[in-house]
């Protein structure tokens, strides 16, 4: 497998702001996804370059939210036939927004074996090539997969924030929680402590999104003896739900919905 990406491109100036930001959560049906790219989307926005990488390995799906369908993916760089930077899809800016809003796709593949049977030495060396094309953005969100398989724990661990999105049900809760215990536990001897921070999705309202959060927050106080930061509430919104039906971007598709608001609040954190 060749993962070392050859570039031409400048890396990015704005070093003080380059991230890589992962997006994870203990189960699927959360809306993982979703806050993967519109996260992404609201970052472009605002004049990051930024770089999406679909790194559920084994059920990914950030094209077909996206509607793109890429000339190569993560299943020909780990084979070694394409260079990780060959492999990024751009997603044009929208006309609407004057152009503003590009990034850049590195895509994953749905149910593709390669992928999913990864030895955890080809786990290191696509991590390690990651961290490597990062240097040429101010920043780069990481959708894992669902869940606590040694490929998202290896991923999660990448020095940067992992946002953990949950739901008000109380299996999410129980999963969250499950993820969080590992990654914490995860840190290698002499690290700092993981920066693990906390979106409620789907909320009914701000207050109820709140709740969520404390019934979490207070689990991994008395157990863990942490308190993740809330990172942000998404309200629950028709409007995603369009976008994802017509394979658009939700800021382009409905660029005043409520819950991509909430997600561009929470991509200005990031560039402080």
């Amino acid at each position: 497998m060749s993962i070392s990406p050859t570039s031409t491109r400048a890396p990015a100036s704005a070093a003080g702001h380059k991230k890589i930001v992962t997006i994870a959560s203990g189960k699927g049906g959360v809306g993982k996804t979703m806050i993967s790219t519109t996260l992404a989307h609201s970052l472009a926005f605002v004049g990051a370059r930024t770089l999406l990488v679909d790194c559920d390995l084994g059920l990914a799906n950030v094209d077909v939210q996206l509607g793109i369908t890429p000339d190569h993916d993560l299943t020909s760089v780990v084979a070694g036939d394409t260079a990780f930077e060959q492999a990024v899809t751009r997603i044009a800016g929208d006309a609407n927004g004057a152009g503003r809003g590009g990034f850049d796709v590195l895509a994953g593949s749905s149910g593709s074996g390669a992928l999913g049977s990864l030895s955890r030495t080809e786990l290191a060396r696509l991590r390690q090539g990651l961290m490597l094309i990062s240097a040429h953005y101010d920043n780069v969100v990481v959708d894992l997969a669902a869940g606590i398989d040694p490929a998202v724990t290896m991923f999660a661990a990448i020095e940067g924030p992992t946002l953990v999105v949950v739901t008000d049900e109380p299996t999410s809760i129980t999963d969250a929680y499950a993820f969080i215990k590992l990654a914490s536990m995860n840190v290698r001897d002499g690290a700092p402590p993981a920066d693990i921070r906390v979106v409620v999705n789907m909320a009914e309202t701000i207050e109820a999104g709140r709740k969520t959060y404390e019934a979490l927050s207070r689990a991994c106080a008395s157990f863990l003896g942490i308190r993740p930061a809330l990172a942000g509430i998404v309200p629950r919104d028709a409007a995603v739900r369009d976008a994802i039906r017509h394979q658009t971007p939700l800021l382009t598709r409905s660029p005043k919905a409520p819950a991509g608001a909430a997600i561009a609040k929470m991509a200005a954190a990031f560039l402080r």
